[in-house]
């Protein structure tokens, strides 16, 4: 059997070598490092993917958020509504621009922000909700923008873990995770469902004057070279790293595709389980299993830490995300972050766990894998 990787990308590239090596060294000859022609042909196919007027590529993930905020003109001291249960990046931003982070609960099935919770987190100072689609599953964005409406705000997609998934709406039309709000954000770290080989990232958006100035933002803002309209940031992706993601963006569907097939068999393994609750697919969207994470139904004090430790032991790499949510970190004391009251946040930080998950996960791996999970809850 080969070795169990969290995530696979040297067999990945194996696979996709021959194209990806061409359009290295198509870049490399070309000695167009900085905003050659790859960039705009890869944020081109993007957009038409994604079936969104603009991509904005910048240089990762968390430049996408502060871009996106700082494009929509939030002010010291507003309120942008958010979960806990994310990655720090999402909240982290919102402190570094001097606005004020307002934790919400998420869902108790699909780790995504819960509707009733972000209705009771709304004051006069709220000016954006930013909803993440965590672990490959979209948020329910027809009723988040239902509120965001009645509100008049803006709502940014965090969209880093769900690239390539599909939202239903009511109606029976569909649309592309991240780009359905104001503006949507995403992250290309190499992990991702659409991973460069080092940092990227993008921005989406329909609105022509908000992409003029999310471009601007991202280029020292400028409107034209050497005259600078507003204070901006310096935030590129490298065109290597877009010749790369034009490759992958060609294969991510077969690859969303083969992930799905992962988490059924996993499903199946793992299905009437007393303790191990599998990850819950909403109707109303493509789960596209950026994670495949677990949830353990049990107040068995350390039930999750002796599981991950057993799986290691036994060679299969296992994540927790996220082990401390956002209004427990100390990066937000100065926020009272801690007064937020989010038990069901704080019962799946001690409960999740995630299992491998890429496209080149064979069945002899899945089977040692699940057999092994199996195994350590048949000896208890």
């Amino acid at each position: 059997m080969r070795p169990i990787q969290m995530v696979d990308l040297k067999t990945e590239y194996q696979r996709l070598k021959k194209e990806i090596d061409t359009a290295v060294i198509e870049v490399i000859e070309s000695a167009a490092f900085i905003n050659g022609k790859p960039v705009q042909d890869f944020s081109k196919a993007l957009a038409q993917y994604l079936n969104v007027k603009h991509v904005i590529p910048c240089a990762n993930g968390t430049d996408a958020l502060q871009i996106a905020m700082m494009a929509l003109g939030l002010k010291q001291g507003d309120e942008v509504i958010t979960p806990s249960f994310t990655y720090i990046a999402t909240t982290e931003v919102v402190a570094l621009l001097s606005l004020k982070p307002i934790f919400v609960e998420v869902d108790k099935q699909t780790f995504n922000i819960n509707i009733d919770s972000l209705r009771k987190a709304i004051t006069p100072k709220t000016k954006a909700i930013v909803p993440v689609h965590l672990y490959g599953q979209s948020c329910d964005m027809e009723a988040i923008m239902e509120v965001a409406n009645e509100h008049n705000l803006f709502v940014i997609e965090d969209n880093a873990q769900s690239i390539g998934g599909d939202y239903y709406f009511k109606d029976g039309t569909s649309k592309k995770t991240g780009t359905i709000g104001t503006i949507g954000t995403t992250s290309f770290y190499p992990a991702k469902n659409l991973g460069a080989y080092g940092d990227g990232g993008a921005i989406f958006t329909n609105d022509d004057a908000l992409a003029q100035q999310l471009m601007m933002i991202a280029n020292h803002g400028q409107s034209k070279r050497y005259y600078h309209d507003v204070v901006g940031c310096n935030s590129r992706l490298d065109t290597l790293q877009a010749a790369i993601l034009s490759i992958r963006l060609q294969h991510l569907d077969e690859n969303i595709n083969a992930r799905i097939k992962v988490a059924d068999f996993y499903d199946n393994a793992f299905k009437d389980h007393a303790v191990i609750k599998t990850p819950f697919r909403d109707k109303n969207n493509k789960h596209v299993f950026h994670q495949y994470t677990l949830i353990l139904n049990s107040d068995k004090a350390g039930l999750r830490d002796e599981l991950s430790m057993y799986l290691s032991e036994n060679k299969i790499p296992n994540m927790i995300y996220y082990p401390v949510p956002g209004h427990r970190q100390k990066m937000f004391e100065s926020f009272d972050a801690a007064a937020f009251n989010l038990p069901i946040t704080d019962w799946l930080t001690e409960r999740v766990i995630s299992l491998p998950m890429h496209p080149e996960l064979d069945e002899e791996q899945l089977s040692f894998i699940t057999q092994t999970t199996l195994n350590y809850f048949n000896r208890n």
